[in-house]
């Protein structure tokens, strides 16, 4: 008894030393907007103009159609240099072709012709025929004699429901609206208070009003209403309490050239091409909000202070075929959505993720069986050079499918550390399958770069790091999950990750919903058993070895906390490893702290049914306790250094 009592003791107190100092996980953002609370859109399906807007994913409508006026919808076309109107109706196609987007555009279909493009670095090139390359540049022809906007932004405010903006050639950098202030004293009588207590939170009617405060592109999918805002924020974030009606629902933003490379957004440092120093003039991309069925196709967009592109309280919504290099936090932030597809893509150079579809609809664990779905896809992408490849905090029912997740800091993450102003607690029903995890051991803690110098290579003498991190994760590690419950992670590959393939945690209620300003549904902050990590399930995946059958070893393939610093060992946590195979193909070469194949308590149970926890009792949380108790790159976070080569 004594010696229960000693270890509950210390166990209460190691919670306490933690909670007083888990602030530190979370950077500040002194310049940054607050945001406002957020709600899942009612996932039902809108008739606007005849067209259903959400219910589903919406398709994307070919470039080659954008003229046909039997359907649905006005086109509005963009181009970096408009015609004369002279020029627009009778012009030659000789005269057209001096036009700077058509000169873009050859140049694209030149490049895509000679040497291909690429759609995502991992991939090989993509080669145009040219047949192919001949109706482009037809088309585009035909678009630009209907060329009336140099600015995306006054086409997208043009538009409304079920119309599309096709944006030729170019690189627009939208002067009018980096003119706008940020911040505007004009606009603050349209700011309230958020979900964290905090004052001053950006509200729709915010976005609405000064769309371009905060973002170089804003679509406003959605009417003002005079149906005040909940204050405080409802608890239960089902449907969108102010929607008004669709005004620019089912918008597509498509461009026009071979690839996505042809037409470039930038919302910051022109000069810095791909790369860096960011420089960023708008903390937002494009904005998608409440923009049911919005579809952007076929562009690249770079350099925003905070995310490229930002799809937020929307049902409906496609991504496809683009990129989004160095963003400050996320290349790509979807928040609060359903029935959203994201594929075709490539992001780099994020200072927190490359992809980030946050609180994602609770459509797990949290309803029925027969009314599970998954409400996010995201397939087909590389995530790499970023501090994380992906992140999704309360992120539910993502499925994740047939992507690279490569050169990062960490490849993967899912979790509930962050979770105050994310709906959805606590996360589940995630399925991870045949992707590819590998080489994350870019250490973005390292020094800022400066002049020429470049980060790699990455390992002990990588010297400097070219992407500015905004989170605290481990060096050389393939995913964690902190805190996630009934995650499923099958039939993927994991090598050369350097420190550990995958990781397992838990994160007590306490850690995320302790102070009362910060509002969870689901949490509670004096529960003995703790709401996360359950019920993950890890099976028939590839340890150690590449595609090609080279073993590549990661320093450790699996790890587990056993429950950590709240565990219970009468508690069956359910978290079970099987069917995984190491570099010579059989289970017995896979790796894990405590041991796949060690003596029940100290193993990676492959029974779900016998998965105790344990971990108040192992060195693993520690460490844990560690890394959430210091400054992000603090060295006696072992997290921060770049582990030896395996």
């Amino acid at each position: 008894m004594r010696a229960r009592m000693a270890t509950h003791r210390r166990r209460t107190v190691l919670i306490a030393v933690a909670i007083a100092a888990v602030a530190v996980l979370v950077p500040a953002f002194a310049a940054a907007h607050i945001e406002r609370a957020s709600y899942w859109p009612n996932p039902g399906p809108e008739k606007v103009g005849g067209v259903k807007a959400g219910g589903s994913v919406p398709a994307v409508r070919k470039i080659f159609s954008a003229l046909n006026k039997k359907k649905p919808g006005t086109t509005r076309v963009v181009c970096q240099q408009v015609p004369s109107k002279q020029t627009r109706q009778h012009g030659s196609v000789k005269a057209l072709s001096k036009n700077q987007s058509i000169k873009a555009l050859n140049k694209d279909l030149k490049a895509a012709r000679k040497s291909g493009y690429k759609l995502r670095e991992s991939q090989p090139a993509i080669h145009l025929s040219k047949k192919k390359a001949k109706k482009l540049r037809s088309v585009n022809i035909k678009l630009l004699r209907r060329c009336q906007y140099a600015s995306i932004q006054e086409a997208v405010t043009a538009s409304h429901n079920n119309d599309r903006v096709e944006i030729m050639p170019g690189l627009y950098t939208e002067p009018k609206s980096r003119a706008k202030p940020t911040n505007d004293p004009a606009c603050n009588r349209y700011k309230i208070t958020n979900d964290k207590n905090q004052a001053g939170a950006v509200s729709y009617a915010y976005q609405f009003h000064c769309p371009n405060d905060q973002n170089l592109i804003a679509v406003m999918g959605r009417s003002l209403t005079n149906v005040p805002v909940p204050q405080p924020p409802r608890l239960d974030r089902h449907v969108i309490p102010d929607a008004g009606s669709c005004i620019r629902c089912n918008l597509q933003i498509q461009g026009t050239g071979a690839s996505p490379d042809a037409v470039t957004i930038d919302a910051g440092n022109v000069q810095a091409g791909d790369g860096t120093p960011i420089g960023a003039v708008k903390d937002v991309g494009i904005r998608a909000d409440r923009a049911d069925g919005f579809v952007l196709d076929n562009v690249k967009v770079r350099h925003a202070k905070e995310h490229d592109v930002y799809v937020m309280e929307t049902d409906g919504s496609h991504l496809n075929r683009f990129k989004v290099p160095y963003a400050g936090e996320y290349g790509v932030l979807t928040f609060v959505a359903d029935h959203s597809l994201i594929e075709n893509c490539d992001g780099w150079g994020a200072g927190d993720s490359a992809f980030y579809p946050g609180s994602s609809a609770d459509l797990g664990e949290a309803v029925p069986p027969d009314q599970r779905r998954y409400g996010t896809e995201l397939r087909n992408c590389d995530m790499h050079h970023s501090t994380l490849g992906f992140s999704g905090t309360d992120g539910n029912a993502v499925w994740l499918h047939d992507n690279e997740f490569y050169d990062n800091t960490m490849g993967f993450s899912t979790d509930v550390f962050t979770a105050p102003g994310h709906p959805g607690f606590p996360q589940d029903s995630d399925l991870i399958e045949n992707n590819n995890f590998y080489s994350n051991n870019f250490n973005t803690y390292l020094p800022p770069c400066s002049g020429s110098q470049k980060p790699g290579p990455n390992g002990p003498n990588q010297g400097c790091s070219d992407v500015v991190p905004t989170v605290p994760v481990p060096v050389g590690t393939g995913m964690f999950f902190a805190g996630g419950n009934a995650n499923t992670l099958r039939n993927n590959r994991f090598w050369d990750n350097w420190r550990r393939g995958v990781m397992l945690f838990q994160v007590p209620d306490v850690f995320v919903c302790s102070d009362p300003n910060n509002q969870v549904a689901g949490c509670d902050p004096t529960a003995t058993v703790p709401a996360t990590s359950y019920r993950n399930r890890f099976y028939n995946n590839k340890m150690g070895v590449a595609p090609d059958g080279s073993v590549q070893r990661n320093g450790l393939d699996f790890w587990w906390d056993q429950g950590g610093i709240s565990a219970d060992p009468t508690l069956n946590t359910a978290n079970c490893w099987f069917g995984n195979t190491g570099p010579d193909g059989t289970a017995g070469s896979v790796t894990g702290l405590p041991s796949p194949s060690g003596v029940a308590p100290d193993n990676l149970p492959s029974d779900c049914a016998n998965s105790p926890s344990t971990g108040s009792l192992h060195g693993q949380v520690t460490e844990l306790l560690t890394c959430s108790t210091v400054p992000q790159g603090d060295p006696s976070c072992p997290w921060f250094t770049t582990p030896p080569k395996p």
